[in-house]
């Protein structure tokens, strides 16, 4: 894959990944029909992370796992996995890699044992007695086609197929989508004991309430960038909602604006992460006022990615 280069004429410099990360992407640029899905984009993910990737349907998200993976070509930059160019992985980091797409509707006229015993012959680390205990906890029967299975199950098994070779990296799609409550809990424990074990994983979800029970990382994905990419808990912790008189708040925001909009009667809302200074600087408008309170993941999503 080659290096970013000129556009129009203008040069811009774009920094080599970093080969220690199992992922690393610089200048990552995607387009379908003229219309540009990733712009340049960069992400680094270090290991041992659980990251959330947070977007808007058709942001990209899904365009930017394929393009990390070596599923799709881009235009522009690079995506490296455990130092390797995504475009030409050895066979033994495949082997490390596991990943449940969005839509996982292939091989639909096998069994679930041919599909599973297909796929446990690239990966010389496949766990039979993991396949075995989620098998029979989620209720798959072996010998069935799964283009007779309903949604859920075909789900539960593409994240099975995925979980088996104990992966390094694990790339979930919005990968509960079809799962029930119960099941949403089953994966989420399954996710936890692969923390434990130190695997990285990036997942994307619409379901705010999952990615707070696993994600220790968060990354917004708007325009095409990653507008945002911060620790959930320290996020969330500095996070707040600044409202009141634009004459009063002008020039007196802290640097880190996540959004802002004008209201009606001359008032400025805005979402800004604060440390104890800027907290303090705001807390002395109050009288003026201003009104400043915290703000969850949900409003957060909706700040970062409209």
């Amino acid at each position: 894959m080659t290096a970013p280069q000129a556009i129009s004429g203008n040069p811009f410099v774009v920094s080599a990944p970093d080969p220690s990360l199992p992922l690393s992407i610089r200048g990552m640029s995607k387009a379908y029909e003229g219309k540009a899905v990733l712009d340049a984009l960069d992400l680094d993910v270090p290991a041992g992370t659980v990251l959330g990737l947070l977007g808007r349907n058709g942001a990209g998200k899904s365009t930017l796992m394929e393009c990390a993976l070596g599923l799709r070509g881009m235009e522009l930059g690079q995506a490296r996995l455990f130092g390797e160019d995504a475009m030409q992985l050895t066979d033994a980091t495949r082997a490390r890699l596991g990943y449940v797409p969005q839509d996982s509707g292939i091989f639909e006229w096998m069994t679930a044992s041919q599909l599973l015993e297909y796929f446990a012959s690239f990966y010389p680390r496949w766990n039979t007695a993991k396949v075995d205990m989620l098998l029979a906890r989620w209720g798959i029967e072996r010998n069935k086609s799964i283009n007779k299975m309903s949604g859920g199950q075909k789900q539960r098994l593409s994240i099975i197929r995925a979980l088996a070779p104990d992966p390094e990296l694990l790339v979930l799609d919005e990968p509960v989508a079809a799962l029930d409550p119960a099941g949403r809990r089953d994966f989420l424990r399954e996710l936890v004991d692969s923390v434990e074990r130190g695997t990285t994983i990036i997942f994307s979800t619409h379901i705010l309430t999952d990615l707070e029970r696993i994600a220790m990382d968060v990354a917004f994905l708007r325009e095409g960038k990653i507008s945002v990419q911060a620790p959930l808990d320290e996020l969330i912790d500095q996070a707040r909602r600044v409202t009141g008189p634009a004459s009063v708040l002008t020039g007196k925001m802290p640097r880190a604006v996540l959004g802002s909009q004008r209201l009606p009667d001359g008032q400025l809302s805005a979402v800004v992460r604060v440390d104890s200074r800027s907290e303090a600087e705001l807390a002395n408008l109050v009288p003026q006022g201003v009104r400043i309170d915290r703000v969850g993941l949900e409003d957060l999503f909706v700040e970062l990615t409209q």
